[in-house]
């Protein structure tokens, strides 16, 4: 400090000057000649102080600017406006260029009179080489975008009003950037959305969550619509304000339209392998009936040419019938669980008793060459899943065993408790004796749609039902085949619920005495079917067979309660209960069907009493239907 204060003015302003090396600090006099040069000038224009100083400024300007008169505008115009100021290409002693920031200040001396030049520059071939990078990188990026035409990309600001518009956008919504910058994106919205306020929902969303995205419809110039992938994302600025929206859409109509023709066929698929699986079931259950039916046959001719046999044989005879029809009523219902497309209905089942009673379907099914076996593991735990799709896997996989196995041999069902990162799984495996699959088969075996069926022998779909009702269970599905023979297992979940156990007999309801009852049923023998039943109950019936005769009926009848069926040409019993409802609001009605009570169901109120029945089942219906009671009945 103290040497610093021994120092004139002027020495240690020249000290300071010569101190700088990142700045050309020197003095000029009033024509232009070097008078000053200090280290930083030395340092990046290569001259010594000894071999410039009386040399002309122009020197260190290319030879373009000396031959356009850059050097002496510059000093006419430092005198004129009191300051020049300008970038540009200058000269080093070497004859290498460099781009520099120069400032030339006029000097003045005390009178007034312009005595030479202050001049101060900086060399920023750096920041401009920078710059220029970064001008070039935004040009291509802007190139870039603007040559993209599949995707729509373009800048909104904080409002949600568009700012830039590239050629992608301007294909895909048909707007060019003229009539579209400066208005709103919610115009590309539907009316629907738009109403429902899902433009500001974008944007809000956008900024909460760092990202929307979304599929959705959306509209062109024209009013079409397409389907649109659509990201958007919030912009900040370097400081963290939110500046604007980075939008970026795409029009996926085409994969959209594609999807949908997939799943329509996958529906249409689905069907038609339900159907092939229900033409397997229904050859071996065709059969069935024919023993069945041959057993009704014979049993009540025999009675009716033999009326007076003793009370015992008789007994014998009646009960063939009656076990006969149970078990045709249970091949019917098993038709109706693969007839039908319903939604899932878990129930708690034990599999063993299952896979003992679905043994002697499969067998009518697969011929007399596949033997079934049953490996049944004691205790087992109870399952909870939908029967219907159960049956249908295993019948799947039976069929698919059967086709592996062309000469014959023998399909094993197998259950087994199994215990995986400690919970309860009941195994059950389907497991064959045929030549086995490939590993490269067996690995895409579960795809829908795939098959090593030659055409028209199979629609890839069976094993994939069997992997779809074994996830939509909790549960999954494997393949092991090594060398000979296949097994397919299904995983389920045990459950600890208890299986519903088996109906007990259905005891007779007491009716009230002199029931009249009118009985609607188009089929002549199931109408003199019922109409004994209902006499043998105690009741007075009138029966009709179409619902039309039926409401002219009620017109002039005091009719205690109404037994109709579903399934009618003309009016059906459901619209038959709704006539009479809005009419006689008193009479109550029941409704009687031999197909799924879910045609009932949906949109009824009405009691159902499913077919065939009997008289405790008929008798048990009545009384709660008389009683206000709308459970569905047997």
């Amino acid at each position: 400090m103290a040497e610093l204060e021994g120092l004139t003015e002027q020495q240690r302003l020249q000290l300071l000057i010569n101190s700088i090396t990142d700045y050309a600090i020197y003095m000029l006099d009033s024509e232009g000649r070097v008078a000053t040069w200090n280290p930083g000038a030395e340092r990046f224009k290569g001259y010594t102080a000894d071999e410039i100083i009386g040399q002309n400024f122009s020197v260190f300007f290319t030879p373009e600017d000396r031959a356009a008169g850059l050097p002496q505008r510059a000093l006419r115009t430092a005198v004129a406006e009191g300051r020049f100021e300008a970038e540009g290409w200058r000269l080093r002693k070497d004859g290498s260029r460099f781009w520099v920031n120069a400032v030339l200040d006029p000097i003045f001396d005390p009178s007034g009179e312009h005595v030479g030049f202050a001049k101060i520059t900086r060399d920023i071939t750096a920041k401009r080489e920078n710059d220029r990078a970064l001008y070039e990188s935004e040009q291509r990026f802007r190139m870039l975008v603007q040559g993209v035409r599949d995707y729509a990309i373009y800048m909104l600001d904080t409002d949600g009003r568009v700012t830039n518009w590239n050629a992608g956008a301007e294909a895909i919504k048909g707007y060019s950037a003229d009539e579209i910058v400066g208005e709103h994106f919610s115009r590309f919205y539907t009316p629907e959305d738009r109403e429902r306020g899902e433009p500001a929902n974008a944007l809000a969303t956008a900024l909460r969550e760092g990202k929307y995205e979304r599929e959705a419809w959306r509209m062109r110039k024209d009013g079409t619509l397409f389907w649109a992938s659509v990201v958007l994302d919030p912009i900040f600025d370097e400081s963290g304000r939110h500046i604007g929206f980075a939008k970026v859409t795409r029009d996926v109509t085409d994969r959209k339209r594609a999807q949908e023709e997939l799943e329509e066929t996958r529906t249409a698929l689905v069907q038609s392998q339900k159907l092939q699986a229900l033409g397997e079931l229904t050859g071996g259950i065709a059969h069935d009936f024919n023993n069945l039916m041959t057993v009704v046959a014979g049993s009540a001719d025999f009675l009716l040419r033999k009326p007076d046999l003793p009370d015992e044989k008789r007994k014998q005879y009646l009960k063939a019938i009656t076990d006969t029809a149970e078990r045709a009523t249970t091949l019917t219902n098993h038709l109706l669980a693969f007839g039908r497309r319903q939604a899932i209905k878990p129930q708690v089942l034990d599999l063993n008793v299952r896979l003992d009673a679905l043994a002697e379907v499969l067998s009518r099914t697969l011929g007399s060459t596949i033997h079934i076996e049953l490996d049944l593991a004691p205790g087992l735990p109870s399952i909870e899943v939908d029967a219907a799709q159960l049956e249908t896997a295993i019948l799947n996989a039976a069929v698919n065993a059967r086709d592996a196995m062309p000469d014959g041999g023998r399909l094993i069902l197998a259950t087994l408790r199994r215990q995986e990162k400690g919970a309860d799984l009941v195994e059950l495996s389907i497991r064959d004796t045929g030549s086995g699959m490939p590993k490269d088969v067996a690995e895409r075996a579960f795809e829908p749609f795939f098959t090593t069926k030659e055409v028209g022998k199979g629609t890839g779909l069976g094993l994939s039902q069997i992997h779809g009702f074994a996830a939509q269970a909790g549960g999954r599905a494997e393949i092991r085949s090594e060398g000979k023979g296949t097994t397919i297992a299904i995983l389920l979940p045990a459950s600890r619920k208890t299986p519903a156990a088996a109906e007990e007999a259905i005891a007779m309801s007491q009716l009230p005495e002199g029931l009249c009852v009118l009985l609607v049923e188009d089929n002549p023998r199931v109408r003199e079917f019922a109409q004994g039943l209902l006499i043998d109950l105690g009741c007075k019936v009138i029966a009709l067979d179409s619902a039309e005769e039926a409401l002219d009926r009620l017109a002039s009848n005091s009719i205690d309660l109404v037994l109709s069926d579903v399934v009618m040409p003309g009016m059906s019993g459901v619209e038959l209960a709704h006539k009479i409802q809005d009419a006689y609001p008193k009479v109550p009605v029941l409704l009687a069907t031999g197909y799924s009570d879910e045609i009932v169901k949906r949109g009824s109120e009405f009691a159902v009493l499913a077919k065939p029945f009997g008289a405790a089942d008929l008798s048990k219906a009545m009384a709660a239907v008389l009683t206000g009671k709308r459970e569905r009945a047997a």
